[in-house]
């Protein structure tokens, strides 16, 4: 393995560190944008929404930690390779792919959890338009 492995990380590490943020983005501006209603409209029949943001808030930021553990074990490992600890640099790049792994898996609950709020929101336009 030589310097060149841990480098082939980066793209993508840095595209998916910009989806995660997007995600961030998105989730703030949900929560946002159902504060102001609940506050206008003196509705607070969003119990599940809440909570359900609450859970996807949490999930996206510790799918960004690990995506940064990931990328910075990376470099470190890089740093190593270029020193010619070849062993070490192999271990460090193995736990960035675990991290890295971690913050996938986290990504892919976000996103279930993510369907179910949508689906919520369905079942209830649903409702709505039988009436």
């Amino acid at each position: 393995m030589d310097i060149s492995t841990p480098a082939l990380l980066f793209p993508a590490v840095s595209l998916l560190l910009l989806a995660y943020t997007n995600r961030f983005l998105a989730v703030a501006s949900l929560i946002r944008l159902l504060s102001n209603q609940i506050r206008t409209k003196d509705n607070c029949e969003v119990k599940e929404q809440i909570n359900n943001l609450k859970r996807r808030l949490e999930l996206t930021k510790w799918m960004q930690l690990f995506g940064v553990i990931s990328i910075l074990l990376c470099t470190i490992s890089m740093f190593w390779l270029f020193l010619e600890y070849i062993e070490l640099g192999k271990k460090i790049f193995g736990i960035s792919l675990g991290a890295m792994c971690i913050s996938l898996l986290l990504s892919l609950w976000e996103v279930y959890i993510s369907t179910i709020a949508l689906n919520m929101e369905l079942e209830d336009l649903d409702d709505k338009c039988k009436k």
